[in-house]
């Protein structure tokens, strides 16, 4: 993987370690939101869940784009690609892992065959 790559994986677990900002993507997965709409599913102060959007702004997770004719209004949606890439480099330890357990099997019914045969 490349180190770009690399580092927008890092920043992406990174900004997805807080469990607020897992929790704002859960509900970002069921469509644009408001940041008002977000703020009342949590019990946190205003200016914090702006700070959570700020990071996951930040780290390219979610966009943010005005509605309507109000400026100050703004809806919050999740961007695929970051996700995209979490996914391939998961997939990816996920095959490591499956080569290696198939290579102890492999290994251990080897023995286990060897040891029957005495």
């Amino acid at each position: 993987m490349s180190e770009p790559a690399q580092e927008q994986i890092d920043r992406v677990l990174a900004a997805l370690a807080d469990p607020t900002r897992r929790r704002m993507v859960d509900l970002l997965r069921e469509g644009p939101m408001r940041a008002g709409d977000l703020a009342a599913a949590f019990e946190i102060s205003g200016p914090a869940v702006s700070r959570h959007l700020r990071v996951l702004r930040g780290n390219a997770l979610i966009e943010e784009e005005e509605a309507g004719d109000d400026r100050r209004l703004r809806v919050y949606r999740l961007r695929a690609a970051p996700f995209a890439d979490l996914q391939a480099w998961l997939e990816e330890v996920a095959a490591f892992w499956t080569s290696q357990l198939t290579a102890f099997k492999a290994h251990a019914e080897g023995k286990t065959r060897k040891r029957k045969k005495k």
